[in-house]
């Protein structure tokens, strides 16, 4: 399924919510059955306000969230051990707010941002899980693939 629609609000820094927010919502809502848990191309409490994408589309649902990026928005670390699995924390002052997760060996880790209702540990355990033989979880390489389907077939429709 694909939603199609114009960003309700321009893209600001620190405010992505108030742009894809609603798009994303609308999707979720349209799904013939209410997931167990989102996972989201976006932060967490690694964010200015502490409150980032996978937060707010999870408090607006009231569905668990799970943010997965290719890297921090301001958190620091150190990148974890070469080994499938190996995860080290990410800290914005003092606070752990995500992790590196490494999800295969050789390849660049990915960001786990534990988003509404989720912790760390959890996080962790369900992108582990739904991740084959890419870097990225296998719901967000299908989302992506379709985005990309869509735009195409609204590109050659115009054409």
């Amino acid at each position: 399924m694909v939603i199609t629609g114009a960003a309700p609000a321009p893209y600001v820094p620190g405010l992505l919510a108030l742009r894809d927010g609603p798009l994303l919502e609308a999707a979720v809502l349209r799904l013939p059955a209410r997931p167990d848990v989102l996972l989201a191309n976006a932060t967490g409490r690694d964010h200015p306000r502490r409150a980032g994408l996978a937060l707010h589309l999870g408090a607006r649902l009231d569905i668990p969230t799970i943010g997965v990026t290719t890297q921090p928005l301001l958190a620091l670390g150190e990148w974890p051990l070469d080994e499938r699995g190996a995860t080290s924390v990410l800290r914005v002052d003092d606070d752990v707010v995500a992790c590196w997760l490494r999800l295969r060996r050789g390849v660049r880790p990915v960001v786990v941002h534990p988003g509404w209702r989720t912790d760390l540990e959890t996080a962790v355990a369900v992108v582990t899980a739904v991740t084959r033989d890419a870097r990225t979880p296998e719901p967000i390489r299908q989302a992506r693939r379709a985005a990309r389907e869509a735009r195409a077939a609204a590109t050659t429709a115009v054409a």
